[in-house]
């Protein structure tokens, strides 16, 4: 079968020219295009653009070609945009039906929607979720969501698995000793995670250092002189939530402040809770009431806010409260909320680069990262912050 590239040669044109000729894309010179028209009647050539008229087109191998569109080995940033453009040019478009039959591809990447508890919010993970969808599809891949039970959470899994509807997973809203983590090495199957599991598994993560946070913030609130710090965790168990508690006690023990165990409260992930805990630190004797209190996350810190408002009780005055995650609201809260800041976009295609190495069996230069957060001081710590 006549390739464009032989008309081309044929007619003595450039190969974009014989292409342009053709597809009446572009304006050739008369005489170009008759050339052109006559070279393919008498190569029995009619228009259909191959992998191997964009190879010739950007000067490059076959295969270079397929590793550039598909994303499935390296290739130098310069010849990567040389294989775009010439596809571009040509209007090339991959078989997609073929070329997943010949890798033994689905293109699809599973991810189990995380659990939302009535009354608790899911917002970050929302935004992961998106982020995530975004980066899967900058790869040419899609993403195939699902849900799965907390009672048998590896169910929904092993039937996507046996079914070869997915050819990897990413997973997120993990947890100590986590089985899906557990199934999906035991069966081989390419995934990364937004999150951790212990200290034990080899796994690729990517996942942020909340303990680290949570002693940045605390460490924010012994600088401004507080020495009695509250915190609001979530219930014993949460890898996350537990590590978070962890960065409190650090930041303490470094500044060697005294720990009083009333000041540490568990709570759901709901501002309600966080209003009830917020009442039984407020209710402490004088001598042990805090000033400033430290939430686990954005949400259970507005539950604080609103519990000190309706108290009369100043927020950034008379008691100091952060949160974690920097929620779009946090910034519209009166007092903005003082946070620590996940930068999510960035996270989200780490993972994805993560999976994308395993799919691809290519050597990632680093298969846990772990990302600190960023601390935002607004005005609910610092008063002097406080717009006007």
């Amino acid at each position: 079968m006549a390739t464009l590239k032989q008309v081309a040669a044929l007619a003595d044109v450039p190969i974009l020219t014989a292409y342009q000729a053709l597809s009446g894309s572009a304006a050739v010179p008369q005489a170009q295009r008759q050339s052109v028209l006559a070279a393919a009647e008498q190569l029995g050539y009619t228009l259909h653009v191959t992998i191997k008229d964009v190879a010739a087109l950007a000067g490059v191998s076959i295969a270079t070609v397929s590793y550039a569109l598909n994303n499935s080995a390296p290739v130098s940033a310069a010849t990567r945009q040389r294989v775009l453009e010439a596809a571009a040019a040509l209007n090339y478009r991959p078989n997609v039906n073929g070329r997943t039959l010949q890798a033994n591809k689905t293109r699809l990447v599973g991810y189990g929607w995380h659990d939302v508890k009535r009354g608790s919010s899911a917002s970050f993970l929302d935004r992961f979720t998106y982020w995530m969808a975004q980066a899967v599809e900058s790869y040419g891949y899609h993403v195939l969501t699902f849900a799965h039970s907390e009672e048998s959470p590896t169910d929904a899994y092993r039937e996507l698995i046996q079914t070869n509807r997915v050819d990897g997973f990413i997973l997120a809203h993990t947890n100590r000793n986590d089985v899906r983590i557990r199934y999906l090495m035991e069966a081989r199957v390419p995934f990364a995670a937004f999150g951790r599991a212990n200290d034990r598994w080899d796994f690729p993560y990517v996942d942020v250092d909340g303990r680290r946070g949570v002693e940045l913030v605390t460490e924010h609130l012994i600088e401004l002189g507080h020495t009695r710090i509250a915190l609001i965790g979530w219930p014993e168990g949460s890898l996350s939530g537990d590590a978070r508690v962890q960065g409190y006690f650090d930041a303490l023990d470094a500044a060697a402040l005294p720990v009083h165990s009333a000041w540490v409260r568990r709570a759901e992930n709901s501002s309600a809770a966080a209003a009830a805990a917020a009442a039984e630190l407020m209710a402490l004797p004088s001598a042990l009431r805090p000033t400033a209190i430290a939430c686990v996350s954005d949400l259970m810190a507005i539950g604080v806010m609103n519990y000190l408002n309706s108290r009369g009780i100043r927020v950034g005055y008379d008691v100091a409260v952060s949160g974690f995650d920097d929620e779009p609201i946090a910034e519209l809260v009166h007092p903005p909320l003082t946070t620590l800041r996940q930068p999510v976009d960035d996270l989200a295609a780490q993972v994805v680069a993560l999976l994308m190495a395993e799919l691809e069996r290519i050597p990632a230069p680093q298969r846990q990262i772990l990302v600190a957060p960023q601390l935002i001081v607004r005005a609910s710590t610092d008063p002097k912050r406080q717009l006007p």
